[in-house]
C-alpha cells in the first residue's frame, strides 16, 4: 500500500488506520463477550477457586488497598528471586537486537529494493518468527519432561546463539544487491524461525514457575515494562553507531533512488547492536543452570504453604 493514495490519504496512513479499526472492533468484541477470570454459571457449586474467580470477574467492586498493599509486596519479593532477576537483565540486552531490527525496511531500500519488495522481505521475517516461537516451544515442552532443570536454559540459549552467525550472513556474506533478493528471503525466514524460541521455551514458562500464580500478571507486566524501556534505546544506538563510526551521511542518502555507502554503513551498525546483544544475552542465561532449580523448588514451597494456611 506504500507509494499509492488511497481515497485521497496516502497509502501508508490507511494500512494504519485499518490496523486501528480492527483493533478497535476486537476491543469491543473483548469487553462485550470475554470475562477473565471467566464467569461462573449460578447453578455452579463454587469452590475455593471458582470464589476468587467470582469476586475478580465482578465489575461493581474496585480493588481494596490491601489488594494492591499485597502485590507491592508479593512484587518485591519477587524482584528478589534469582531467576527473575536474570531473566529481565538477559531481556534487556535481548531486547536490543529486535529494536534494532526496525531498520530492516530502511536497508533493504538503502539497497534498491522497492516497497512490494521489502515488504515481501519483512514479512518473511516475521513469518518465520512466528513459527519459530510454536516451535521453540514445542521442543521446550518436550525436552523438559526428560530435562526439566536444563532443558528450557538450553533451547534459549540456542536460539539467542543462533542470532548471531544468521546477522554474519544476513549483513556480510550475502552481497547487498537487489539480485540476490531469494538469498535475503531465504536467510531472513530461518533467521525468524530460529531466533524467536527465547520467549515462548524459556522466559514465561520459568516465570509461571518462579512467580506466584495470582500475581503472574502483574509481574509479566512489570517485565514488559522493564525490559521494554531500555530496549527502546536500541534504535538511537544504532543510529549513532551507523553515522558515527560507519559514516552514514543521512543527507547525501536517497532512499528513493539507493544507495550502496548508505546500505553498508548501516548493514555495519545493524551488525554491531545485534551480534554483541545476542552474545552477552546467551552468557546471561547460564546462571539458570545454578539458580532455577532451587527458585522453583522454593517456589513450589512457599505455594503449598499458603494453600495449608487458606
Amino acid at each position: 500500500m506504500a507509494g499509492k493514495d488511497f481515497w485521497g490519504f496516502p497509502g501508508w496512513r490507511v494500512a494504519f488506520m485499518m490496523v486501528a479499526l480492527v483493533s478497535l472492533i476486537i476491543g469491543i468484541l473483548v469487553y462485550l463477550y470475554a470475562t477473565d477470570p471467566r464467569r461462573i454459571p449460578s447453578n455452579h457449586l463454587l469452590d475455593e477457586d471458582d470464589y476468587e474467580r467470582f469476586h475478580l470477574s465482578s465489575k461493581d467492586v474496585l480493588p481494596s488497598p490491601s489488594i494492591w498493599r499485597e502485590s507491592w509486596v508479593a512484587t518485591t519479593s519477587v524482584m528478589k528471586v534469582k531467576t527473575f532477576q536474570i531473566i529481565v537483565l538477559q531481556g534487556i540486552i535481548g531486547s536490543l537486537p529486535w529494536t534494532a531490527i526496525v531498520f530492516f525496511t530502511m536497508w533493504f531500500e538503502l539497497i534498491g529494493f522497492d516497497n512490494n519488495s521489502s515488504a515481501a522481505l519483512n514479512s518473511l521475517f516475521a513469518i518465520g518468527c512466528a513459527s519459530g516461537a510454536f516451535i521453540g516451544g514445542v521442543i521446550a515442552d518436550r525436552l523438559s519432561k526428560h530435562y526439566p532443570d536444563s532443558a528450557r536454559v538450553m533451547c534459549a540459549q540456542f536460539s539467542a546463539f543462533m542470532g548471531i552467525p544468521f546477522s554474519w550472513i544476513l549483513l556480510t556474506v550475502i552481497p547487498q544487491s537487489v539480485d540476490y533478493w531469494y538469498a535475503f528471503a531465504f536467510t531472513l525466514f530461518f533467521m525468524g524461525i530460529t531466533i524467536s524460541w527465547c520467549a515462548t521455551s524459556a522466559n514465561n514458562p520459568i516465570f509461571a514457575e518462579v512467580v506466584p500464580p495470582k500475581h503472574r500478571t502483574m509481574i509479566y507486566a512489570f517485565d514488559r515494562a522493564f525490559e521494554g524501556s531500555f530496549a527502546s534505546l536500541a534504535a538511537p544506538a544504532v543510529g549513532l553507531v551507523t553515522e558515527k563510526i560507519y559514516g552514514y551521511d543521512a543527507k547525501t542518502v536517497n532512499l528513493a533512488n539507493g544507495s550502496a555507502e548508505g546500505a553498508y554503513a548501516l548493514s555495519r551498525g545493524l551488525l554491531t547492536m545485534m551480534i554483541v546483544p545476542f552474545g552477552v544475552c546467551v552468557l546471561f542465561y547460564s546462571p539458570l543452570y545454578l539458580v532455577f532449580k532451587r527458585d522453583r523448588e522454593n517456589a513450589k514451597l512457599a505455594s503449598f504453604k499458603e494453600q495449608e494456611l487458606v
